[in-house]
């Protein structure tokens, strides 16, 4: 099976193809983009289009590459030695798998989301570059190495907070989520909302984009909160005449599905009180 759209996710036409190249390749696929463009849902939508089950390995600044391997308890060992516990004589009962000893040893193929690689050291990626080429790593503690049964389809997403190695992207296939146009963002929000009048769809959406292009924005609203937006307008019953804004208040109604920082929020204050001085 190849990837596309769902009924749930629109893929566009070179997301799909990134996606289907990365499969035939064998090689991860890093996903780049601003967030809230769909990164991490994409591993869940691949994994269903192609009937894989999936594992996500969540990064945080404190991960460590060998914690995706396996982690040797070697406290608990030690105090159950000093209790006399006979499990101490076997080593493997003090290691807890990784997710990737968890997709190497899978009786299938799987899906495997390495969400946010980023959000790591710097060091991090380098860490994986013979596991993830490979698809194997040695387990000092037991001697034992362990091989994928099945290459595993990788996803790798990336904020773009740091700079990745020249090496660890070699040994990937590259694709950069852009924000969706007009025409694609109107086909993703009939997914969710099918039953949305066109009249607020398109004011709503006019406001939306002249929202993110303001000058000065620190941060964009992105795919995901103009969804939470549209989501509150259907709520509260509101219509094309309820999002109109003027002089006196250039704030979009219900602004805080859409502007996440009080920055954004004084500075649209602001161009309200040029607005009323230029009146």
């Amino acid at each position: 099976m190849k990837f596309g759209s769902t009924s749930s996710y629109i893929a566009s036409d070179d997301l799909a193809i990134a996606v289907n190249a990365a499969v035939t390749l064998q090689r991860p696929l890093l996903v780049k983009g601003e967030p809230g463009t769909g990164k991490t849902e994409l591993a869940r939508q691949v994994a269903e289009s192609l009937g894989l089950p999936m594992l996500e390995w969540n990064i945080k600044s404190t991960t460590k590459a060998q914690q995706g391997l396996y982690e040797y308890d070697a406290v608990s060992r030690l105090r159950d030695s000093q209790l006399g516990d006979a499990r101490v004589q076997d080593v493997s009962n003090y290691i807890r798998k990784g997710k990737l000893w968890q997709a190497f040893e899978a009786e299938s193929r799987v899906v495997l989301l390495i969400d946010e690689i980023d959000k790591a050291d710097i060091e991090f990626p380098n860490d994986l570059l013979q596991e993830l080429d490979k698809m194997e790593f040695h387990v000092y503690e037991t001697g034992e190495t362990i091989r994928a049964r099945h290459r595993p389809v990788v996803i790798i997403t990336s904020n773009n907070e740091k700079e990745l190695p020249d090496a660890f992207l070699r040994r990937c296939f590259f694709h950069d989520i852009r924000f969706p146009d007009l025409e694609v963002l109107r086909a993703i929000v009939a997914v969710h909302f099918p039953d949305i009048k066109e009249a607020l769809l398109t004011t709503a959406l006019t406001q939306f984009f002249e929202i993110r292009e303001t000058p000065g924005l620190k941060k964009k609203p992105s795919t995901s909160e103009v969804l939470d937006w549209l989501k509150l307008l259907l709520a509260e019953d509101l219509g094309p005449e309820d999002l109109k804004r003027d002089g006196k208040n250039l704030l979009p109604r219900l602004h805080g599905a859409l502007l996440k920082n009080e920055q954004d929020v004084h500075l649209f204050e602001k161009l309200a009180f040029m607005a009323r001085g230029r009146g």
